[in-house]
């Protein structure tokens, strides 16, 4: 992979931050996510692994060819 190509990751929001903590949906708004099932493209980068490390359990991720 060179520098030009960066890895394009497709994140969707599976469960509703709902009873989870303020701070857990601010990073789900902060990925741009609004609505249950709704999808983003992201690339990947050291910052986005660490949010998708604490919002894990509420949405899913693949990676986009």
């Amino acid at each position: 992979m060179t520098a030009r190509q960066k890895k394009v990751l497709r994140i969707t929001l599976t469960k509703s931050p709902i009873g989870y903590s303020e701070r857990q949906k601010r990073t789900v708004q902060a990925l741009g996510l609004r609505r249950m099932n709704q999808s983003v493209e992201q690339t990947d980068s050291p910052v986005l692994q660490g949010m998708l490390t604490k919002v894990g359990h509420l949405v899913t991720v693949e990676e986009v060819s």
